[in-house]
């Protein structure tokens, strides 16, 4: 295995790789129109891309697209649990990216490989969930220097970058890729939302339609479980600490409670909520026998696993894909999916092209975005910046070009009105 290589699995798998990723991109317009853009434009020319991703055919497609624009890139896995061995193959294979990624990759690996994709000295990130960032700056800060920015694809990367900007600890700018309108909703809510009941139904083959599911957060990704889940028959409960976001559950006609209420109600658990312990040992302590637990969120903290160890007698692992039985001491079993992971990426194949489509559109054009900022005279401060909204603006056009629809041009008339207060 050569140097290229020795990131990966098994180079054998490449050309299933290759197939899937031809597969994933027939349902990836907006992108293929962005790739011809960056084809032409060469926004990343002689820039070395340091990327922290999960490693699916989707994310293949948007490393081929910057290294269309002129992108030497370099890409770690952001969950060895959610890496495909076979993509991870045809990346590197193809010489579309330099990859350090293995399914089931210990921890250990896992650091590793983002030293690994770290080690060159990147002039741009592109990070999921903020383990890149992170090690950059703990660990790497030499060099910081050399960065000129970057882009976060999730709430929880986002939230953790602006704590560290509060703390005048960031060393670069950075884009919000995640609050943009079309991320929250194709990517959360719809694709979050169909491709986590996906996993559990993956792992479990389980009937939703009368069931009670208890979902942990309503925010995006939240939303679009329980909306989904409902539309498949079950019971949803939600479960919040923010006041509005329980006051829109309730107006959708779902009920909310806390967490302990619901423990007992429940035969399905979801958190999304991007904290940690939400379902903690009170609540595992008093759940039904056979209730499963799953987590959309973006790290394996939602779930108290030390707790619902602790609680257990014995554990049997796998008894179906994916799917762990820890047994109690009351005889109670508990199942947990994937570990406690990212079930739609682990259990499932994360969420459909079509819908990482836009939001890749997205990081691709504000990672070009950053790289042009940065070669002006004033750039830009270290900080977390929205998407601009003309970035926005041209995704939705080209997604709504992509899907054969048109939408109205005000008129002269129309504008003047809206303009004017004199009307």
């Amino acid at each position: 295995m050569n140097a290229e290589h020795s990131g990966i699995a098994d180079p054998g798998l490449a050309g299933a790789g290759k197939a899937r990723i031809g597969w994933a991109r027939q349902a990836m317009p907006v992108l293929a129109r962005i790739t011809e853009q960056f084809t032409a434009g060469q926004p990343f020319a002689g820039l070395t891309v340091a990327a922290c991703l999960h490693v699916t055919a989707e994310t293949a497609v948007l490393v081929q697209a910057l290294q269309a624009g002129g992108a030497r890139v370099l890409l770690a896995a952001s969950n060895p649990l959610s890496t495909q061995d076979d993509i991870a193959a045809a990346l590197a294979a193809s010489g579309a990216a330099v990859v350090f990624a293995r399914a089931g990759a210990d921890p250990r690996t896992y650091q590793d490989h983002i030293h690994q994709a770290l080690a060159p000295g990147p002039d741009l990130i592109m990070d999921d969930g903020g383990d890149l960032v992170n090690t950059l700056h703990a660990e790497r800060a030499d060099l910081l220097r050399g960065v000129r920015g970057g882009c976060e694809s999730t709430s929880t990367g986002v939230l953790r970058l602006r704590r560290m900007a509060a703390e005048s600890a960031l060393g670069f700018p950075v884009v919000a890729a995640d609050e943009t309108a079309t991320k929250r909703v194709f990517d959360n809510t719809y694709g979050t939302g169909q491709s986590t009941l996906d996993g559990i139904i993956r792992a479990t083959n389980l009937l939703l339609a009368g069931k009670v599911v208890v979902v942990a957060g309503y925010g995006a990704c939240g939303r679009g479980i329980a909306e989904r889940a409902r539309g498949l028959g079950a019971q949803v409960i939600v479960t919040e600490v923010d006041p509005v976001r329980a006051l829109e559950a309730i107006m959708s006609g779902l009920r909310v409670m806390p967490m302990e209420q619901a423990a007992p109600l429940g035969d399905v658990f979801i958190t999304a909520t991007g904290s940690r312990d939400v379902i903690g040992g009170p609540e595992l302590a008093v759940m039904r026998d056979g209730a499963i637990l799953a987590n959309a969120g973006h790290f394996d903290v939602e779930i108290d696993l030390p707790a619902l160890a602790g609680q257990a007698v014995s554990v049997s692992y796998d008894v179906r894909p994916h799917t762990d039985e820890y047994q109690l001491a009351d005889g109670r079993r508990l199942l947990l999916l994937a570990e406690g992971r990212v079930v739609n990426l682990v259990a499932a194949e994360g969420n459909p092209a079509s819908v990482m489509d836009v939001s890749f559109a997205g990081q691709a054009l504000a990672l070009a975005w950053v790289a042009d900022q940065a070669g002006e005279d004033d750039g830009l401060a270290a900080g977390v910046y929205p998407v601009p909204a003309a970035i926005e603006d041209q995704i939705a056009r080209l997604a709504l070009a992509a899907a054969g629809a048109q939408i109205d041009v005000p008129s002269p008339a129309q504008q003047d009105y809206l303009r004017s207060w004199r009307h």
